[in-house]
């Protein structure tokens, strides 16, 4: 049985310098999109009134970028305050962050892995719960790019695995992501994928990435979602049946019709595996 998701379709994540463009005639391959709280919590203005217009009509989720859940300072709850109203005013669907920390006595402004520990686990759980309790709606986790692991105990599979059901926590589920940890640490993306728990899926991001080396990929939103990631996602539907699938593009940005090509070929791999099997497409 197809599970129920907060949102359904393809999605794009929100940016500045497309906002007007949408505000005033919201495209048809759209169906939901995404904004970082702390990008626009405070926004007034005329800014400010397009982000409502477009929260009244369109499904929005939430993804975070400073939540900092593997971090040993104390969560900001004045700040997960401040979500929660955010969250309620513009009716978010979803919440996300990323399974990493990114501040150490000040903001690092790039997301850190967490060390695969049982330590860790504890640890980040015991935030993630304290923070889905005070936002009053459940946290979807990211697995994130990395680059390195010190101090590892577990792979990051059986991390991920085991926050999931320590935290009692959704997951979002980034396809570039899972391929770029592949060819930087040398696993096989598929088994990678299959290992998720189906239930626990809330959305999917898909993003591009930079080639520094051949065994070196770096996480950048900058760039086309590339062949190889494309087959991963189809290959996720196969194996998970659909799921809502977002594009992220924080760099580069190309011209917003470009945009809306790869939001469309989400749409139509959705389609063509709804009808026919995603092997057809």
């Amino acid at each position: 049985m197809p599970k129920n998701y907060s949102v359904y379709g393809a999605g794009l994540g929100l940016r500045r310098t497309f906002l007007k463009t949408i505000a005033d005639d919201f495209p048809d391959e759209v169906d939901f999109m995404e904004a970082a709280p702390e990008n626009w919590i405070d926004i007034g203005g005329r800014a400010g009134n397009h982000f409502r217009s477009l929260t009244e009509r369109i499904p929005f989720v939430c993804h975070g970028l400073s939540l900092n859940l593997g971090g040993t300072a104390p969560l900001d709850k004045e700040f997960l305050k401040r979500v929660k109203q955010f969250v309620n005013t513009h009716h978010i669907c979803a919440y996300s962050e990323h399974l990493s920390y990114c501040a150490d006595e000040g903001h690092l402004y790039d997301l850190m892995p967490i060390p695969f520990t049982e330590e860790a686990i504890k640890h980040v759980s015991s935030r993630i719960k304290q923070a889905q309790e005070i936002v009053g709606k459940r946290i979807a986790i990211e697995n994130v790019s990395y680059y390195a692991a010190p101090g590892q105990e577990l792979n990051e599979i059986e991390f991920i695995l085991s926050v999931l059901k320590e935290a009692d926590c959704d997951l979002l589920i980034d396809i570039n992501n899972i391929y770029v940890n592949s060819i930087n640490h040398n696993y096989d993306a598929e088994d990678f994928m299959r290992a998720l728990p189906k239930e626990r899926i809330a959305y999917a991001h898909i993003a591009g990435h930079y080639n520094e080396d051949k065994d070196l990929l770096v996480d950048t939103h900058g760039t086309d979602v590339i062949d190889p990631v494309w087959e991963l996602l189809k290959k996720s539907y196969e194996y998970f049946d659909i799921f809502p699938t977002l594009l992220e593009r924080d760099f580069n940005i190309p011209k917003f019709d470009k945009l809306l090509e790869e939001v469309g070929k989400i749409k139509s791999i959705q389609s063509a595996y709804s009808n026919k099997g995603v092997e057809n497409v």
